[in-house]
């Protein structure tokens, strides 16, 4: 079994940057290795949203709202996919977790704990 543990959320103003990291932990030695992976983001009484995905071949997609604002990129080597979070919004306020890539609301693996993020001035 994959274990996640997300990092590097806070409390930013409006504008502000932040880097999450996300580590994969577990029975495998390279557990990223062919595998997408996501960060999604969640907010109370909201379902789960997409917002970053990489493929295993590195090509990238992302939430049409946070296009041009946030990166996601990864290291197998390890086990840690990054969200470097520019320019940031009040509404992207949120808890932020990372996962294997299963569908737009959906990873493989069990969630972690998720980091929050919160854009307030």
């Amino acid at each position: 079994q994959v274990q996640l543990t997300e990092s590097g959320g806070g409390l930013v103003h409006p504008g502000g940057s932040l880097k999450l990291s996300c580590v994969a932990s577990g029975r495998f030695l390279n557990p990223l290795n062919g595998f997408g992976m996501a960060w999604y983001r969640q907010t109370p009484g909201k379902q789960r949203e997409f917002v970053a995905l990489i493929t295993h071949d590195e090509v990238e997609d992302y939430t049409e709202s946070v296009k041009g604002r946030f990166t996601i990129s990864r290291d197998n080597a390890k086990s840690t996919v990054y969200l470097q979070m520019n320019s940031l919004k009040p509404e992207d306020t949120a808890v932020y977790n990372c996962n294997a890539y299963q569908s737009p609301i959906q990873g493989f693996w069990p969630w972690g704990q998720g980091t929050q993020v919160t854009v307030s001035a």
